[in-house]
């Protein structure tokens, strides 16, 4: 009776150990680049008994690395040799768009604001301007672990308000041009919406009209 009974409480006892194993798994993070420094601060914001931070230096092998399981996470330096981090994370959603790997979440390290724009194209799911910021890093990995994004307004709030300004000069403009170009008379329409005036139809017209009449005689 023994051995059956020990035979029959061993299973609950491994399952408890492998809940307990599961319970300590951390999150793994991709870190593609070939930059010793970007990979140093990285390291440091996000390394640690919490977060384990694996590095890859080339960009072809983000995909094979990813499709080997166990990322959670993925950082793409945008200038990355051999594969640039936006080919590298366009190859991984175009790869989880047919099904061959699961989805996983995009971090995007760019050199500049106007970066932004490649990050989107890419589809990546957030994105930093470097130098890095190891708070701002933590945060976005944080929330991106989360299922959340993170994708901060280029330039912050004052400069993205002077950029919407010259957005809604140059709309202004375009529209006028296409007015006066569907609608000849437009160009008698004052930047106000008044129209202006014929001067045939001034007041005093027929009278100066006669005047001059006069004047040349018959």
């Amino acid at each position: 009776m023994t051995g059956v009974t020990l035979r029959r409480t061993a299973p609950p006892f491994r399952s408890t150990a492998a809940a307990a194993l599961a319970c300590l798994a951390v999150p793994r993070v991709l870190l593609a680049t070939d930059a010793d420094w970007i990979h140093e601060e990285v390291d440091a914001a996000l390394g640690g008994d919490d977060i384990d931070v694996v590095r890859i230096k080339r960009g072809v092998e983000v995909r094979p690395t990813v499709q080997g399981g166990g990322i959670d996470l993925v950082v793409l330096d945008l200038q990355i040799g051999n594969m640039g981090g936006m080919a590298a994370c366009m190859e991984l959603r175009l790869d989880e768009s047919v099904d061959l790997i699961e989805r996983v979440p995009v971090l995007m390290l760019l050199d500049r604001d106007v970066d932004a724009f490649l990050a989107k194209r890419s589809e990546a799911d957030g994105w930093l301007v470097k130098p890095i910021n190891p708070f701002d890093l933590r945060r976005a990995a944080t929330a991106l672990l989360d299922g959340d994004e993170w994708k901060p307004e280029p330039g912050g709030p004052v400069i993205q308000g002077e950029i919407d300004e010259i957005d809604d000069g140059l709309a202004a403009e375009e529209a006028e041009a296409d007015a006066q170009e569907s609608d000849p008379t437009a160009d008698d329409v004052t930047a106000d919406g008044d129209q202006l005036a014929d001067p045939a139809t001034e007041p005093g017209a027929d009278e100066a009209a006669e005047r001059a009449s006069e004047v040349k005689g018959p």
